[in-house]
């Protein structure tokens, strides 16, 4: 049973899903709905050739009933099947027929009717722009549509169950109520109509707190109102609820409760007394008037702290404190408040208001605060006698009396409370007094105003010494003093006054006269009190003068005489000749002495000094002085060419430029440079010189130096020729004027070099087995005494023939184009 009521709902529900489906041969010939209500469906066809009719027959499926059957004509394309039954599928087949009868085409369609019409039970309205509508249920129907009409106004709602609701309506208004059933095949026809009015909009309040104890509502005028009714009530729900009716658009309620949160409602009813839509505000009370003020004066910061009872309902105080045209004002959402910034020497009137969303209570009752007095101005202070202070001070409003505390630079503090507008104080030498004066009164103590200082006169310094540094300066020293913050020291002599300021306890006193005496005093100095002027004195001479060198001579070698003029029979002079290469010194009471053993090539800067009792004098001015150059240790020649010779030497110290000279019977060669060497020429050869050289300092002075003589080398020889010789030998032939001269002969080719050295005298010399068919370079040089080779001889080329494996021609072809000569 379960099993066939499970296939009936699944074949019902293939079929709910095939609605509209059209099952047709492939002929082109359809059917489709175009409309559905709860008892009819409305079909249309496209003209089929040749049909002459066409049959339409509706069977219920699944449900008992009988067919319908309905005959149209070719003109017809269109038809209605009426009579059906209320949420029932339809299997519908069409038929094309021609006028013999014949069926030319067919076509089949699957379609549900429309749930049965509902009927409105009741419609009512609870809300200004709402219709509430109940029915009964609709077999069939999975949804309902609702519709409220007025004029040409057309509102629709759908909606799935009873009750449904109407929405967006307009109050007081008379509407036509319907409502439809909806199912998959389509909508059932309207029900019948309910008419049903909407109730009256509610009224728009408008609420305010005038006063602690009162709440005023009005609104608009409502349309179709007869009156109205307004009711209020704590919000806290405690004490009773008051309720007034009125046909006004006003009303006050009085005798709440302060700073309490009220609700408020109120609505309108018609002619018929139907109540409309109601209105709910919440409206707070103002609060009441903070009570208990107190203030609480801090006389150290100079401000108030004002406290009170806090107040129901109260949100926010402000509190506010006037004083003539001031104003001050403090705002807090708690029961106190401070006050800065409060002036001395003033009285303040103070009230506080409380405040919430509703306004402002009413201020409490002022409250007087009178403030500390202010400093103690045009404070003076003055010295009227030694030892003796006197502060004084104009009167300050709202003061009792006065306190005077003056502390002194050591730490010991004494102070003065007077009535009146003076003190009087015993004072040292060289203090410094900080003196403050306050005015009192109930309140407290006034603000600390400027602190004044007073200095008075600083003692005088104490011992006092005097050190000479030079024969015009003197070092003083003394013992630093009790408020003295600078010093004048004051030389008093027979030539002027020499004075020195400084902050130290020290002073040098320059620029004094040598040999002179000077009274020497120390004055104690401060900016407030200026200089104390009753100090002793103390009296010193100064040192020798500083000696003139008048002239500096030359004695001897190493030997210099110094000469000053003295200018102190008392004193002892003492030179100094200063220079890189040491110290040296003479002594003598007179007026010259001598420097001995200074070296040579040196400067040196002179001065003297003179000493005496007194002290030691200034140097003189330096006078300086320059010895000859050095020598040079060493000298050397060298021979370079046949008539020029190099000649190098070690530098001389002190030496800037040198001159050199090689002298003999035959001439002289002179050369003169700042280099330490220098090549002569015009040099003859085998001669013997005289070698001499002076040496020149940048300022002139010169030292001439002798050394060793020099002998030139031989001459080179001339006529060099060769000569072949059997057995494959060469011979090297020259010419010579010196017989004594010893020589020296090179060959050299590409297949070998060879040397042969004759014996002295001898103008040839032999090279046996010379190889053939080769180019030689022939050189004879002269030998030096110790036997060094000289090169600068000039060079021959010769070619030597083969002829045969031996010596051919021997033939000359010029000098060597390497050959140079210097």
């Amino acid at each position: 049973m379960c099993g066939a009521k499970s296939k009936s709902l699944m074949l019902t529900g293939l079929l709910f899903n095939c609605l509209e489906v059209i099952f047709s041969a492939n002929t082109g010939f359809s059917v489709s709905i175009y409309n559905v209500t709860s008892e009819s469906i409305y079909l249309r066809w496209p003209k089929f050739s040749g049909a002459s009719s066409y049959k339409v027959t509706a069977r219920a499926v699944n449900a008992v009933g009988r067919s319908l059957l309905a005959h149209f004509s070719d003109v017809t394309l269109k038809g209605t099947l009426t009579s059906l039954i209320p949420n029932t599928v339809y299997a519908i087949r069409a038929e094309a027929i021609d006028k013999n009868g014949i069926i030319l085409a067919e076509t089949q369609i699957i379609q549900s009717t429309a749930p049965d019409i509902p009927v409105i039970d009741q419609a009512y309205s609870k809300l200004s722009n709402s219709i509430t509508v109940e029915w009964r249920a609709v077999p069939g129907a999975t949804s309902y549509l609702l519709a409220a009409q007025e004029g040409d106004s057309l509102i629709e709602a759908m909606v799935t169950n009873s009750p449904g609701t109407l929405t967006g309506l307009k109050p007081a208004t008379l509407y036509r109520i319907t409502i439809r059933s909806i199912n998959s095949g389509g909508k059932s026809q309207p029900s019948p109509f309910r008419k049903t009015k909407t109730v009256l909009a509610a009224p728009v309040l408008s609420v305010s707190s005038p006063t602690c104890d009162s709440i005023v509502v009005s609104w608009k005028a409502v349309y179709m109102a007869a009156g109205f009714s307004v009711s209020l009530m704590r919000s806290d729900g405690l004490g009773r609820m008051l309720k007034e009716n009125t046909t006004n658009t006003s009303l006050t309620f009085t005798n709440l409760d302060p700073g309490t949160l009220y609700t408020i409602k109120a609505y309108a009813w018609n002619a018929n007394g139907i109540p409309g839509d109601d209105f709910t505000s919440n409206q707070r009370t103002r609060p009441n008037t903070p009570a208990n003020v107190q203030v609480a004066f801090n006389s150290g910061a100079l401000r108030a702290i004002v406290s009170w009872m806090p107040t129901e309902g109260a949100l926010t105080y402000s509190v506010t404190a006037s004083s003539g045209l001031l104003e001050l004002t403090c705002n807090t959402s708690s029961a106190s408040c401070v006050m800065p910034s409060l002036q001395c020497g003033s009285e303040y009137y103070v009230s506080v208001t409380a405040y919430n969303d509703a306004g402002s209570s009413k201020p409490a009752d002022t409250v007087s605060l009178k403030t500390i007095p202010c400093a103690p101005v045009n404070v003076s202070i003055e010295e009227d006698e030694a030892g003796h202070l006197l502060v004084s001070w104009s009167n300050v409003n709202l003061s009792h009396y006065y306190v005077v505390f003056v502390k002194s630079d050591d730490g010991l503090e004494v102070h003065c409370n007077t009535s009146h507008p003076q003190c009087h104080f015993q004072s040292d030498c060289g203090f410094t007094y900080f003196i403050s004066v306050f005015a009192y009164n109930k309140a407290g103590q006034s603000p600390l105003g400027d602190v004044f200082n007073y200095t008075t006169a600083p003692c005088c310094p104490s011992d006092l010494r005097a050190a000479f540094v030079s024969s015009d300066t003197v070092h003083v020293t003394w013992a630093p003093v009790r408020g003295a913050e600078a010093y004048e020291t004051r030389a008093v002599g027979w030539s002027g006054t020499v004075l020195c300021n400084d902050t130290a306890t020290a002073c040098t006193l320059s620029a004094l006269q040598c040999n002179s005496r000077y009274r020497i005093t120390v004055y104690s100095f401060s900016e407030a009190r200026g200089s104390n002027t009753s100090c002793a004195a103390k009296y010193v001479a100064t040192a020798p003068c500083s000696p003139e060198i008048k002239n500096i001579s030359k004695e001897a070698h190493s030997v210099i005489s110094v000469h000053w003029h003295s200018n102190n029979e008392e004193a002892t002079y003492t030179v100094t000749a200063r220079g890189e290469a040491g110290l040296w010194h003479c002594t003598s009471p007179g007026n010259s002495c001598t420097l001995i053993n200074l070296p040579c090539g040196s400067a040196f800067s002179v001065s003297a000094i003179a000493r005496s009792p007194a002290g030691q004098s200034l140097p003189s001015y330096s006078v300086p002085l320059e010895t000859a150059p050095c020598c040079p240790d060493d000298l050397i020649l060298t021979q370079v060419t046949q008539s020029v010779t190099n000649i190098s030497w070690t530098v001389g110290t002190g030496a800037q430029t040198y001159i050199t000279t090689l002298e003999s019977p035959k001439g002289q060669a002179k050369c003169h440079t700042l280099q330490n060497y220098c090549l002569l020429g015009c040099i003859t050869c085998s001669t013997n010189y005289t070698v001499s050289l002076k040496a020149i300092s940048e300022t002139g002075l010169a030292s001439s130096c002798t050394y060793q003589g020099y002998s030139s080398s031989a001459c080179c020889p001339s006529g060099v020729k060769l000569y072949r010789l059997s057995n494959n030998g060469i011979r090297v032939y020259w010419q010579t004027s010196d017989t004594t001269a010893h020589y020296n002969t090179d060959l050299r080719g590409s297949k070998g070099n060879f040397t042969c050295s004759p014996s002295s005298g001898r103008s040839h010399c032999d090279i046996t087995e010379l190889p053939c068919g080769d180019i030689y370079t022939v050189v004879v040089s002269p030998v030096a005494d110790k036997g060094t080779k000289l090169t600068f001889c000039p060079k021959k080329i010769y070619s030597v023939t083969c002829s045969g494996s031996s010596v051919g021609m021997v033939i000359y072809r010029g000098k060597s184009n390497a050959e140079q000569r210097i």
